[in-house]
């Protein structure tokens, strides 16, 4: 007769379950540690990604008030809120054509940058609503001594463009000439450049515009019908630089395009559940990165994302557009100065 150890058999399946246990949790474990380490490389990677400018040592004391901010309540019985005061930001489109990327979508002279695009980003406090003004690049200006990070500084100029001022004294004087010109601290600054903007858009899937005129500009080689368009980013960056093709071929009906970029990126973010699509998410993240330059209150992914959060009410429809008032320079009519007495109470209410 055979006698069954059935002690022993039960052991050995408690072992084989015991072996498959500590496989899985092996297999699972080394999961865990691969994604840690992925995602702690990608973040290392996006962190490194920016690029910044110390503008505040650069500027010193010699500049408008900040806006006060007084906590809320509700605010101060949080371990860390999310910032709720009004903010303004400098927000420059670069035209550089440093690096192949740049060169392929701009073109020209790779010596050196100007300020193709500025825009002055104020936010409510709340940070439920926005004002973007446009400042024309062709605006004649009283442009301050810039400090130089080699040593001097700039000498003032009077009736000079406004975009020189990043010509010749880079994010820093840039960041003084409009402070100057509007009397408004600029809390931070952001700077993006030709390949950035385009990869972010074609990383968003594109974006819908309606142009309410026919484009046919042979400079930045973009051909639209007047109607609704879906712009990879190509497409987009050579919207965005349309002068030629539009109005009467100066810079402020480009302004008018610009603007309506800047509503369409904000829809497609909207639209685009990025937190569902790590890996797009990932590519956002890493088009905007990889062609930023900021202060150094932005300088790293951390404090960018915590911007981002503190702007979850900020929506499209909540998004005013308006371009610096201007008229026709007396000294050339292919030039603009600032209108007033409405310029001025224009920066007034974003103080």
């Amino acid at each position: 007769m055979t006698v069954h150890d059935e002690n022993g058999d039960e052991g050995r399946r408690r072992g084989r379950r015991s072996g498959a246990l500590k496989a899985a949790g092996l297999l699972l474990a080394g999961v865990l540690v691969l994604s840690a380490a992925t995602t702690a490389w990608a973040y290392w990677h996006l962190n490194h990604n920016i690029r910044s400018v110390d503008i505040d040592s650069a500027l010193g004391d010699d500049r408008p008030a900040r806006a006060v901010v007084t906590p809320s309540a509700s605010a101060s019985a949080t371990a860390d809120p999310l910032p709720t005061g009004s903010l303004n930001i400098l927000v420059l489109g670069s035209d550089s054509r440093s690096g192949k990327a740049n060169k392929e979508l701009g073109g020209g002279d790779s010596s050196g940058a100007r300020s193709d695009t500025a825009m002055v980003v104020h936010i409510d406090a709340g940070r439920t609503k926005a004002t973007v003004v446009s400042i024309p690049r062709d605006t004649l200006v009283t442009r301050p001594s810039c400090p130089l990070s080699s040593g001097g500084s700039t000498a003032p100029a009077y009736g000079a463009m406004f975009n020189t001022a990043y010509a010749v004294g880079g994010p820093v004087c840039a960041v003084k000439t409009v402070e100057s010109i509007t009397n408004v601290r600029m809390d931070h600054y952001i700077e993006i450049d030709f390949s950035g903007f385009a990869n972010l858009v074609d990383a968003l899937g594109g974006v819908d515009v309606t142009t309410t005129q026919d484009i046919d500009d042979d400079q930045s080689h973009l051909h639209l019908q007047a109607g609704p368009h879906h712009l990879d980013g190509k497409q987009a960056l050579a919207l965005a630089r349309t002068r030629h093709g539009i109005g009467d071929g100066s810079d402020l009906g480009r302004i008018g395009l610009q603007q309506m970029l800047v509503k369409a990126l904000l829809e497609q973010m909207a639209t685009t559940n990025l937190l569902t699509d790590p890996t797009k998410l990932y590519r956002v993240a890493d088009a905007v990165t990889a062609s930023l330059t900021t202060d150094t209150g932005l300088d790293s992914l951390g404090e960018l994302m915590r911007l981002g959060q503190s702007l979850k009410g900020l929506t499209a429809d909540r998004v005013k557009t308006v371009m610096m008032p201007v008229v026709t320079a007396p000294s050339d009519h292919n030039r603009v100065i600032a209108k007033e007495p409405a310029a001025s109470d224009l920066w007034a209410s974003l103080r």
